[in-house]
């Protein structure tokens, strides 16, 4: 009996050693050259920290984050000028590079974006939208990159009735 107490033991040892060595994620393989989308989310992850602009004369906070172990990117915008904080998430998927905007109108509008040859700007178009568009809905957004402390975000929001969409011009310093 002793030896069976001392085998179980054992081999119950042995598993807590081996085992959280096999549960552990594989090395990320090596690939090839990097696609235009991945390129452009790599230079929206050179935006991560915190920026400070003026909206409708208000002061306007952005927050940059990378998050989702780099897969995801969330901009978060706060200001006395807007009755919520929508946020817009950036990610690669396939040979895409797609933003998710959840805005405080209660939709969610998609877009592409594609980086300038210069590298200097990303330009997002809209591809779809989800939910009430009565109250308005951001169609566009371009960033450009000035230096690292400074860029600009251009926007193009449509209202029902507002024919062209009404243009917003933010210029952004980093404050982190």
């Amino acid at each position: 009996m002793r030896k069976l107490t001392l085998l179980i033991i054992l081999v119950a040892a042995a598993a807590v050693v081996v085992l959280p060595q096999e549960m552990k994620m594989p090395a990320p393989k090596a690939s090839g050259p990097q696609s235009d989308a991945q390129k452009a989310f790599e230079k929206l992850k050179t935006l991560a920290g915190t920026w400070q602009a003026s909206l409708m004369g208000a002061p306007m906070n952005v927050t940059l984050r990378v998050t989702s172990s780099g897969n995801a990117i969330l901009h978060e915008g706060t200001s006395s000028a807007m009755p919520d904080d929508p946020i817009t998430m950036f990610y690669v998927e396939g040979d895409r590079l797609l933003a998710t905007h959840y805005c405080d109108s209660g939709n969610r509008p998609r877009m592409e974006g594609k980086m300038s040859p210069d590298g200097k700007k990303i330009e997002f178009t809209l591809l779809d939208i989800v939910g009430n568009t009565k109250n308005g809905y951001m169609g566009s957004i371009v960033f450009n990159f000035i230096d690292a402390s400074h860029h600009n975000e251009d926007g193009a929001w449509t209202f029902p009735g507002n024919k062209p969409p009404f243009p917003i011009h933010l210029e952004f310093a980093r404050t982190k």
